[in-house]
């Protein structure tokens, strides 16, 4: 009997250790709109694959590509709501938590993301970040850089007047809905996840976004016009829900900052090298690819700095002197 009861202690040991490891365990899915084999799907396997070996598979990275949990706008809100998930989100999409950071997603802002990324380590935007964190968003990630957005047509633009009568496909975030309007053409908001679907369709004429995701998502086989017209260095975040990350604890934190932050650079150096290269396939396509003077597009885009009544005084200023 005795022999019984020490087997069973022993048991009793022996499984509520295992109920504790099962429970130190973290996962966390991470879902966006881009399809495998794109560069942003290229990083987060990257970061899951390291995150997962310097935790000693303690913390796990569960990739939903291809919209599977729904759009980012869904996603955020399952992350609000307490969710263990994540996506990639950007300050034109935060913008609607703390105006002010809307200004770093304006159009022709600058050419140099590295300029940008400066800015998110400043403690101006430390300020925002703590702002963030109160109304329930978590930054994991603030230094990805999504690229340079472009623009491919069913006609050719190489002027802003090319882009009027045109409906151009946007994300649902004001700033850049306000850019295209601003530059002439008529902006389309609507998940990504739909937009291959409108443009066969003769729904929208256009979709801007970085090369990678225009050729990944095969917008150049129902748009065979691609103008690089520059308009928006698109660096990004990924963010969760404040309730879930406070949930964890800080040793964990700090490893998925820390390889956040090394996947960011990594992403960096890819989209630096991919431009060519996703060009040559644009062409291999049968794209024609114009290189429009872009100062026109420039000057009509910067009519959206003075349409934000919400921005603290003299932001715009601020910003440009940080970015020299």
């Amino acid at each position: 009997m005795k022999t019984l009861l020490k087997y069973s202690v022993a048991a009793a040991v022996a499984l509520t250790a295992m109920v504790g490891a099962a429970m130190a365990d973290v996962t966390i899915k991470v879902a966006y709109e881009n399809n495998p084999g794109e560069p942003l799907d290229i990083v987060v396997n990257k970061w899951a694959k390291d995150l997962e070996a310097k935790s000693n598979g303690t913390i796990k990275l569960e990739l939903y590509p291809s919209s599977q949990l729904g759009s980012k706008q869904d996603v955020t809100e399952q992350a609000m709501f307490g969710s263990n998930v994540i996506t990639i989100s950007d300050v034109g999409f935060l913008s609607d938590f703390v105006p002010d950071l809307g200004i770093l997603f304006g159009p022709y802002l600058t050419e140099d993301p590295a300029k940008l990324f400066a800015i998110y380590e400043s403690d101006w935007f430390k300020e925002k970040e703590k702002e963030l964190n109160e109304k329930g968003v978590h930054l994991v990630m603030k230094n990805y850089l999504y690229g340079v957005r472009q623009l491919i047509a069913n006609k050719p633009v190489r002027t802003p007047e090319d882009l009027k009568g045109l409906k151009i496909r946007t994300p649902n975030n004001v700033m850049q809905i306000k850019a295209i309007e601003a530059m002439g053409g008529t902006p389309t908001p609507m998940p990504l996840g739909e937009a291959y679907t409108a443009l066969s369709q003769g729904i929208i004429d256009g979709v801007e976004n970085p090369l990678a995701v225009i050729y990944g998502a095969k917008f150049q086989e129902e748009a065979k016009y691609l103008s690089m017209i520059n308009y928006l260095t698109n660096t990004s975040v990924f963010i969760g829900g404040e309730a879930f990350f406070q949930t964890l604890d800080k040793k964990d934190l700090d490893l998925i900052h820390e390889t956040a932050y090394d996947a960011g650079v990594f992403s960096q150096q890819l989209a630096k090298e991919s431009e060519a290269d996703f060009i040559a396939k644009f062409k291999e396509a049968g794209v024609e690819v114009i290189y429009p003077e872009t100062a026109p597009f420039r000057e009509k885009a910067m009519a959206v700095y003075s349409q934000f009544p919400e921005w603290s005084d003299g932001l715009y200023e601020k910003i440009q002197e940080q970015l020299k």
